[in-house]
């Protein structure tokens, strides 16, 4: 017995953690930062932790009402209804359920590269076929409708990471608009906003909507329900949740009976919906973490001896050279950064926003071994 032929799927590569290195190199984990996952610097909001710990005695439950309420809050949040949001195990499980929604055998999803691996790992899974469009470090990994459409073939569904990662740039809204307005009626546009909170851009939830339908052969437009785009969102980042495993997706008014034919059974853990019921009324946490992030951002690209890109996200991408070499270097100085490598970018490194302290020292280290 052997599994099936798992040779065109691509191994996601998650950034290395203070123990592992600590282990690896034989010192302790508290001469460490780690800045290569683009985690909260600050941890989870102090809501969402005593929401755990005052629930720690109910996992014996399921999250019926639990999921029920934290669905209720996010659709009162993004203007949607109920039946809008979908709660996933992560931002990957939503990526799952909107292919499970969508994809036939052999139907085809269009990714950029570099890019998040699990879009076509999903894919995959669910028998469809990838094809990519570049976000290309000699154009500055410039994101618009004109790049995504040229490389546009009728796939199933089409992504758009914005923030992108990892190299933080974003799309702008009418590019967003003007590509579900130009794609086949059959494509699903899914624009994931994991990094959302970090930029002042506006949501991609808007288009869930009425939009201008136009008519080119009297050249009017009127308002009609669109059912092509679905955003992305996460717990992860903004809100300091990783380690929960909490995401979702906002899906188009029409799909309102397709999450229960596709969703794993109560998609999200009882303590992932406490806790995020919590962090979303904890707006200063997150207020304090956008905040921190722009500065962090702002303080790098300002100091550090190397190319940078303009990014929205928690994280900065920069051209060293030899990523392999420079982090390696920056993992003996006791600070982890992402080698980039493995996104097809063997001379960047992403550096995650950290803590003021945090970031000078990672901008201090990064310069000395640039300068050695």
């Amino acid at each position: 017995m052997r599994p099936r032929d798992l040779s065109d799927h691509v191994e996601y590569r998650a950034g290395r953690g203070i123990e592992e290195v600590a282990r690896e190199l034989g010192r302790d984990p508290e001469e460490f930062v780690k800045l290569a996952s683009n985690e909260n610097m600050f941890g989870p909001s102090p809501a969402a932790t005593e929401a755990i710990e005052a629930s720690a005695d109910e996992v014996h439950h399921y999250p019926t009402a639990d999921h029920q309420d934290l669905t209720a809050a996010l659709a009162e949040q993004w203007g949607v209804t109920d039946e809008q949001v979908w709660l996933a195990n992560g931002g990957d499980g939503a990526l799952d359920y909107l292919h499970r929604a969508t994809l036939e055998p052999g139907d085809d999803v269009l990714v950029p590269t570099p890019g998040f691996s699990y879009y076509g790992m999903s894919a995959r899974f669910h028998h469809g076929d990838v094809t990519e469009y570049d976000v290309s470090k000699p154009d500055g990994f410039e994101l618009s409708a004109e790049r995504v459409l040229d490389a546009y073939d009728g796939e199933r569904v089409v992504y758009l990471t914005s923030p992108h990662n990892p190299s933080g740039g974003r799309f702008a809204l009418d590019d967003v608009e003007r590509i579900a307005d130009e794609t086949d009626e059959e494509t699903l546009v899914v624009v994931d906003e994991a990094y959302g909170e970090f930029t002042e851009a506006p949501s991609a939830v808007s288009l869930l909507g009425e939009r201008d339908d136009v008519d080119e052969s009297h050249s009017s437009a009127s308002r009609a329900p669109r059912d092509d785009v679905a955003v992305l969102r996460t717990f992860s980042k903004a809100y300091g949740l990783a380690g929960l495993r909490l995401g979702y997706a906002l899906v188009p008014e029409a799909w309102a009976d397709t999450y229960a034919r596709v969703n794993t059974p109560f998609a999200a853990s009882f303590l992932a919906c406490r806790a995020g019921l919590a962090a979303l009324e904890d707006g200063a946490h997150v207020e304090r973490t956008v905040d921190t992030a722009r500065w962090s951002r702002d303080y790098m690209a300002e100091h550090v001896a190397a190319p940078t890109y303009e990014s929205h996200g928690n994280f900065l991408l920069v051209d060293v050279g030899d990523a392999t070499a420079v982090a390696e270097a920056m993992r003996e100085r006791g600070v982890i950064v992402r080698d980039c490598s493995s996104f097809g970018l063997p001379e960047c490194v992403r550096i995650t926003c950290g803590t003021k302290a945090e970031t000078k020292r990672a901008v201090r280290e990064l310069n000395e071994v640039l300068g050695e």
